[in-house]
């Protein structure tokens, strides 16, 4: 044994360490959108929880990863904590998977041809060979991210090699006889052992794949490693509440503790069965048994697999015996509190996830300031100075949701890595601060008829009239941005900016004639300056929308994205058809109704 065996260890481990994160994080990015969709449809029934939890778990190679993802669905609402219970059991078998796949480790040279390609000397070149091949050589949709995902499967097994290979020139030394021998005489260390490895290195399956490494010694049986398996489980479970627990409501809290309480328990059951089997003398043949890599993971996934099986009827249990321990807070009085809790960063490793939570505040958003300017535009009618007070809270709560996206997404920026979900982000970036302006042109509605009502002063018959008009034009608009915006609606986009130029066009036409009213005399200068204001308000009102409407166009086709303001220049200067004839058709009505002076304006 020399410092030069240790290094190339320690190599190994950094290695394999790294590979596993590169694989698992190439896997859930390539099955965000899916496990987005599969996770929140998760129904009352535990045991389908349960099948999706290892299915989950197999999929992203992380059970620490699925039980986070999990914390953070219950804390923003979307699953309940009974239902999440499932999930939690679920995700603690399927991350026995990665183990069977280390089993490679035991196919040796006298295997048959067919098998050679499975070893790991074999495997590790090819999936890096593959991966390289995939990212350098190829461009389609998901050839970089199957790529890194192969590279990262080279990578984890080029480790594990070079860790096999470090352990066995290792192995003939009397310190590593000396130290697993102890194992074997005292479960307790074992299991101390087994917890402390995985609490640092924050992965069972990690801890579970240097065990199986080691296991090539040879020095290794079967009663020296039971406990450290069961005492995995805990230090790695221990990892993941603190990680369900950072800034989180008591909801989500509780899936950490859960997930501590099955564990425990998994502790008492197994280390209680083996002490009795072994009593009995059924373990007599498997007992001093020296175990390989395959009898290693076989014996994670029987642990598991019995111990789910035999504590499923206890979740209920976990679920009080998690409120107890975990106590409710004051409920919180923010009307949009809900929703800010869904932008949690336990969403950074599922970016599906995580833009889905932003699409939700961003829809409450624009419903909230969508309100406020039709509680602006009514206070023209009837003044009520108590809708002017819930007109400045709401805005206070727009503007919070603002700030609160705007660094959700800069936080959640380098996490993104798809070029769809980097079209998803920027769209969302420019939209929250369109929202807001919708808000902030309702309060400047507010003002301007509080400051009316303050002094006495009111529009004229022939001025709410027009206004009415103009109204209603703003009204579709807002109608299709919400279409627009909420089902990714190209039509719906497109329909916009026709209409914003017949706004245009209509502030132009009641600027004349409100300029008509004051040389008459029929409007006094006060209230002239605030018809101007309002004019102002509702053309950057259809100039917000339009810019919506824009970022709704660009994120379905990203050539937009450079040229957009020559596409709207085209669109304006009468080079596509469809525009015009909206165009013209929504002039004709609306200008209609303005010179129609006797019809009513349509509310």
């Amino acid at each position: 044994m020399n410092i030069f065996n240790v290094i190339s260890l320690l190599g190994g481990l950094a290695m394999f360490l790294y590979g596993m994160r590169m694989m698992g994080d190439g896997l859930k990015e390539s099955s965000s959108g899916t496990l987005k969709i599969a996770m929140e449809q998760v129904t009352n029934n535990p045991f389908k929880a349960f099948l999706l939890g290892v299915l989950v778990t197999a999929i992203i190679q992380s059970s620490t990863a699925t039980i986070v993802i999990t914390s953070g669905l219950v804390g923003a609402g979307i699953i309940t904590l009974k239902q999440s219970l499932g999930i939690v059991i679920g995700a603690n078998v399927g991350t026995t998977v990665t183990g069977q796949i280390i089993r490679l480790l035991d196919v040796d040279d006298s295997a048959t041809s067919w098998l050679q390609f499975f070893k790991p000397s074999t495997l590790a070149p090819l999936a890096l060979i593959i991966g390289m091949v995939l990212i350098m050589g190829f461009k389609f949709k998901n050839s970089s991210r199957i790529g890194t995902i192969a590279i990262g499967f080279g990578i984890l097994f080029s480790g594990l090699m070079n860790m096999t290979g470090s352990v066995t020139s290792l192995s003939d030394s009397g310190l590593f006889e000396n130290m697993f021998s102890r194992l074997g005489d005292n479960p307790l260390i074992g299991y101390l052992t087994g917890a402390g490895i995985a609490f640092l290195l924050q992965s069972s399956s990690a801890t579970i794949g240097i065990l199986q490494a080691f296991s090539m010694t040879g020095l290794l049986s079967w009663n020296a490693i039971y406990a450290v398996i069961v005492g995995i489980y805990l230090g790695d479970c221990v990892t993941t509440a603190i990680v369900c627990s950072i800034g989180a409501k008591p909801e989500a809290k509780r899936v950490g503790v859960v997930n501590i309480l099955f564990n425990l328990s998994e502790t008492v059951v197994v280390l209680l069965g083996v002490t009795i089997a072994h009593k009995l003398g059924l373990l007599d043949s498997l007992w001093t048994r020296t175990v390989n890599s395959g009898l290693v993971a076989n014996t994670n996934t029987i642990f598991n697999l019995t111990c789910a099986l035999l504590l499923f009827p206890m979740l209920p249990v976990y679920e009080k015996l998690s409120r107890k321990i975990v106590k409710n807070e004051p409920i919180a009085e923010g009307k949009y509190d809900d929703l800010l809790e869904a932008l949690s960063p336990a969403f950074f490793s599922t970016p599906a996830l995580a833009l889905r939570s932003c699409y939700n505040a961003l829809m409450a958003m624009y419903e909230a300031a969508r309100t406020n300017i039709e509680k602006a535009m009514n206070l023209l009618h009837v003044y009520d100075e108590k809708v002017v007070e819930d007109i400045m809270e709401e805005e206070d709560n727009i503007d919070t949701i603002t700030d609160e996206i705007s660094n959700y997404l800069v936080a959640l920026s380098p996490h993104i890595k798809e070029d769809y979900q980097v079209r998803i982000l920027n769209e969302y970036y420019k939209v929250v601060t369109e929202f807001e302006r919708l808000g902030d042109h309702a309060v400047n509605i507010a003002e301007m008829s509080q400051d009316l009502d303050r002094k006495g002063l009111k529009f004229s018959d022939d001025a709410i009239r027009e206004i009415d008009i103009l109204e209603d034009l703003i009204y579709r608009i807002l109608d299709l941005t919400r279409q627009a915006f909420e089902k990714r609606d190209v039509d719906a986009a497109m329909q916009i900016e026709p209409l914003e130029e017949v706004t245009d066009d209509m502030v132009n036409a009641l600027h004349d004639l409100h300029l008509e009213r004051l040389r008459k005399g029929q409007c006094s200068v006060d209230v002239g300056s605030s018809f101007l204001n309002l004019l102002s308000d509702l053309e950057r009102i259809s100039d917000v929308c339009s810019n919506v409407g824009v970022e709704t166009l660009t994120r379905v086709n990203v050539e937009l994205e450079s040229k957009a303001h020559e596409f709207i220049s085209s669109l304006h200067s009468g080079h596509d058809e469809t525009f015009n004839q909206r165009y013209d058709e929504a002039h004709k009505e609306f200008f209609g109704r303005l010179d129609n002076k006797e019809q009513p304006a349509a509310k």
